[in-house]
């Protein structure tokens, strides 16, 4: 009898119960304000790419992909995310070896991996790799964490952090350092330490300016400080990202009709300076309703890592929100030019499937925080 019933279940019945069950574990808002950003993006990019259908649909197959990660990682304990931490580090750190062996060279950069039937860019795993690490070393020493912990953290920060900014990768080096650093913090680094660094890193200016800096980087930081020094060189792609926002005034030129895209004066428009396009096009309206769409989703992140039950979930989605953070306020930073140029792209929105899916599996560690809390509550 209860065969005959469900066959005899309308089609719309049978859909509203999988998609119950399909999501009854996700972060409604999170989502919501995830897929409103990826929505942003497909637009944009179909402009930036001109009018490029293929490049559309690949990025819409990473999205696929991106929220199966997603779903799959949000069903996961968070326990059994700790347990995953160390192979998951060790795993990325030798894709990062990989890479400097045998990677693919893309304009002067070895930073992916050819796979055979994809090819990957090893720095966006470890976006998600090292704050895991972190988190299970300083869960393992809740209530007695002292400074020989931080400085084995410190180590952990610094081996993938070299590694990707040998490939050359600084902007990537930065951000995933600045995650490792988000962690630390929340574990409860001191202030006195924090300052005593910046005074450090400040002393070795100098030095990092001479032995650590490729030309390139350095002539980029001059180029911030002097926007007019080379408008033909080092400085023209901020010079144009600045032209294209500004000549979008307060509603925009419309989708489609952003100049400096189409007539190809915008560099690199469909990855790292998206945001320049969307600024031309939908002016500044349309860049204060994609800042307000990034702030929800990054308050969300906040609320849930306050509530987290565990010190292990806490600094885990702590770092993930704050990597978010950081990578839209870097990208939107150095394509206004208020931040030199690092090559960073916008999350959510800039053109590229490994960093798509590593955003994915961000947002599933966030939702299954969100749902452990859930269920010590209930």
């Amino acid at each position: 009898m209860r065969a005959i019933a469900s066959a005899r279940m309308p089609l719309t019945e049978i859909a509203a119960r999988l998609w119950e069950v399909l999501t009854r574990r996700l972060d409604t808002f999170l989502f919501a304000c995830a897929l409103a950003l990826v929505g942003v993006g497909l637009v944009t990019l179909f402009s930036a790419a001109d009018q490029s259908v293929t490049r559309v649909t690949s990025q819409a197959g990473s999205l696929v992909v991106a929220i199966l990660a997603m779903w799959v990682v949000a069903n996961v304990p968070p326990q059994t995310l700790a347990r995953a931490a160390v192979p998951l580090y060790i795993a990325a750190v030798l894709l990062l070896v990989g890479v400097a062996v045998f990677g693919v060279v893309v304009n002067g950069s070895r930073r992916w991996l050819n796979i055979g039937v994809a090819r990957i860019q090893p720095s966006e795993l470890m976006k998600i790799a090292l704050p895991m690490m972190l988190a299970w070393y300083f869960q393992k020493f809740e209530g007695r964490i002292r400074w020989p912990d931080f400085v084995i953290a410190a180590i952990l920060i610094v081996v993938p952090t070299y590694l990707i900014k040998r490939q050359p990768d600084l902007g990537t080096a930065l951000l995933i350092a600045a995650s490792g650093f988000y962690v630390l913090f929340l574990a409860g680094l001191s202030w006195r330490i924090i300052v005593g660094l910046g005074a450090a890193a400040a002393a070795a200016g100098p030095l990092l300016w001479s032995h650590v800096l490729h030309d390139y980087q350095r002539e980029r930081i001059l180029t911030f400080i002097d926007p007019g020094r080379d408008p033909l060189g080092a400085g023209y792609h901020s010079s144009q990202a600045s032209i294209a926002i500004g000549s979008g005034g307060v509603i925009g030129k419309g989708w489609l009709n952003g100049t400096q895209t189409h007539l190809d004066f915008l560099p690199e428009r469909h990855t790292d300076f998206i945001f320049a396009v969307f600024g031309e096009e939908f002016g500044l309206a349309g860049v204060l309703v994609l800042m307000a769409g990034f702030t929800f989703l990054i308050f969300r992140g906040l609320m849930i890592a306050a509530e987290a039950p565990t010190v292990f979930t806490r600094l885990l989605a702590g770092a993930v929100t704050m990597s978010f953070f950081t990578y839209a306020f870097v990208n939107m930073g150095m394509v206004s030019g208020i931040l030199p140029v690092v090559g960073v792209p916008l999350p959510f929105v800039s053109y590229g499937g490994t960093a798509m899916v590593s955003l994915g599996l961000g947002l599933g560690i966030l939702m299954s925080v969100s749902r452990s809390r859930r269920l010590m509550q209930s």
